[in-house]
């Protein structure tokens, strides 16, 4: 189990740019692909990115050239860089495994965009 802790949300205008972190409790280096979530009131939750060990990526079309996930295998990290930031966007943002089962999901982190 990867047991990720989230961090990096926060208040940000429209427009705006966010990085966010996640640190695994455990080596993610033979975890096929993680993966950045988020939840909106009212919505399920969602796989917003993900990332392969080898660094292909895979965004669904409501970020795609605003959102870029990565991951560095080394220190246990994945990162999640949003630009161009909408009220669409608001949400509590998870990291997890995208491989079955994942992990238990973490607290998340809260991301709000409002003028």
């Amino acid at each position: 189990q990867v047991r990720p802790v989230e961090s990096g949300g926060g208040l940000v205008q429209p427009g705006g740019s966010l990085r966010l972190s996640c640190a695994a409790s455990r080596s993610i280096a033979s975890i096929n692909a993680m993966g950045w979530y988020r939840q909106a009131p009212g919505k399920q939750r969602e796989l917003v990115a993900a990332v392969t060990s080898g660094g292909s990526t895979n965004y669904a079309d409501s970020v795609k050239g605003r959102f870029t996930i990565s991951r560095d295998n080394a220190k246990n990290m994945v990162y999640l860089q949003m630009n161009s930031l909408e009220p669409e966007d608001t949400a509590v943002y998870y990291c997890n495994q995208v491989d079955y089962p994942p992990s238990p999901w973490g607290q998340g982190t809260q991301v709000t965009v409002s003028s």
